[in-house]
């Protein structure tokens, strides 16, 4: 399903190493030595910070993630540990490494961002969870080392995957979307959008 996803002149730009098993537990012991120890080198490079509202949603996600977790504000220790378990999959018996070539540039990397949409929208509607991992592109080098992929190939992110457990409390809160009114401006229309 998620292979439909529309992209910039249909360059189709994302390619996957998608792990199970034994390659997964391989992976998962050398990236989790890596996340807790090297500096991040990502790719593409992350927001060197978050201003206003932006700021003000990722603060909101923590929160309500570490709260679900019974994990007090200032508990430095704790929120460490909850991070690393980024580099551990989470747990997932599944991880799928999203890739694009180097010479698409930026729009490469979005459509990769549409396809991840979809994987997640697909796997979701199958009854697979999923959770897409920036996180996973933190150590680039590693990744195309360990699976032999060619420098050209840049690491977008990553998606851990499998049957969710519904009892962990991590999988029970929800974060919070903004208002259509915060985020569209409508042009053309008198009172707003027409139904």
């Amino acid at each position: 399903m998620a292979q439909r996803t529309a992209s910039w002149c249909n360059t189709q730009p994302w390619r996957l190493v998608v792990t199970r098993g034994a390659e997964t537990e391989r992976f998962r012991k050398a990236y989790a030595h890596a996340g807790a120890t090297a500096k991040a080198e990502p790719d593409f490079a992350f927001p060197p910070e978050y201003l206003d509202v932006y700021r003000e949603r990722r603060r909101e996600c923590a929160w309500q993630l570490y709260s679900s977790l019974g994990i007090e504000r200032g508990d430095r220790a704790a929120t460490r540990r909850q991070a690393l378990r980024n580099y551990e999959f989470f747990g997932a018996p599944h991880v799928a490494i999203v890739t694009t070539e180097e010479h698409l540039g930026v729009y490469g990397a979005i459509d990769c961002g549409a396809y991840v949409a979809n994987f997640l929208n697909a796997a979701t509607s199958l009854g697979v969870a999923c959770i897409a991992q920036a996180a996973l592109a933190n150590h680039p080098s590693l990744i195309r080392g360990h699976f032999h992929l060619p420098d050209t190939r840049k690491i977008v992110c990553g998606i851990s995957f499998g049957y969710a457990d519904p009892e962990h409390p991590a999988n029970a809160f929800r974060t919070h979307r903004a208002d259509i009114a915060d985020v569209v401006t409508w042009v053309g229309f008198e009172t707003g959008p027409t139904r």
